[in-house]
């Protein structure tokens, strides 16, 4: 098991309930990364649901959880030979922090495109991509030890305080512990990028409050791309739309996700 794996791993109580262990090293300098919390729920949908791979997420995130003990409630709303939606939500000690609907269905991993686009955006071979700096020891930025991400340098000036002014992220994505994509990485990688809207000009920290997101194929073996953009910034708030692209050029998932500019603390 890796420690992706252990980390979202989930233990069935009933055929309702499931615990599960919030881990430190997906936190960012306290609230855990989104895209974590959905990957372990969304274990505990597939666990209890006749298909295989969770194909329409849609998560409201309700309250920023802490790492340490918390549960999966899970309630089939529908069933059939296609899809399961099932409504699940993450609770600690009767509150509930993420709130989702998740359909599941069968996919096959040997299916071919009757038609595919091309990536919005071309990017830089890795060879030409930069690591971000590592963060302050004393800043509970976990979260970063545990993905390599390589960023196109056009999209990280923020970094050295010269934004480009677009809202904007790009990057080659995958685990620091060696692991083959799936559906469960997929829900961690929509939502790995630094918030599009720090390219714009925006700091601090950026709570989402509805993700959505979409597992549009099985991924092959090898890095993922992703391409992060947003359409508007006004009034506090700013969205982002992610695309991720397999090692085969694939697009495998599609996700847009409604945040707050800039705040600070939970």
């Amino acid at each position: 098991m890796t420690k992706f794996d252990e980390a979202t791993q989930v233990i069935r109580v009933d055929e309702r309930t499931y615990d599960v262990c919030l881990d430190d090293g997906y936190s960012l300098g306290g609230p855990l990364n989104g895209g974590y919390l959905l990957a372990t729920v969304l274990r505990a949908v597939v666990d209890s649901s006749p298909h295989d791979h969770p194909v329409s997420t849609s998560a409201q995130f309700l309250r920023a959880p802490r790492p340490g003990p918390a549960r999966v409630e899970v309630e089939e709303l529908r069933s059939g030979g296609t899809v399961t939606v099932t409504r699940a939500r993450l609770v600690r000690d009767g509150t509930a922090f993420v709130e989702t609907l998740v359909t599941t269905a069968s996919l096959d991993g040997d299916a071919e495109p009757a038609w595919t686009g091309r990536p919005r955006v071309r990017m830089p071979p890795p060879e030409e991509c930069v690591r971000l700096p590592g963060p302050r020891p004393d800043s509970n930025m976990n979260f970063g030890a545990q993905v390599d991400l390589l960023f196109d340098p056009a999209t990280i000036g923020w970094v050295s305080g010269a934004p480009s002014g677009r809202p904007e992220s790009r990057a080659y994505f995958r685990l620091a512990q060696p692991q083959d994509p799936d559906p469960y990485v997929l829900a961690l990688a929509v939502d790995s990028l630094p918030p599009v809207v720090f390219s714009s000009g925006a700091r601090g920290w950026a709570p989402t409050v509805e993700l959505t997101w979409h597992l549009r194929a099985l991924p092959a073996p090898g890095p993922l791309t992703l391409l992060g953009s947003g359409r508007l910034v006004s009034d506090g708030w700013f969205d982002e739309d992610v695309e991720v692209w397999d090692s085969a050029g694939r697009l495998v998932a599609q996700s847009r996700q409604l945040a707050l500019v800039g705040r600070r603390g939970a």
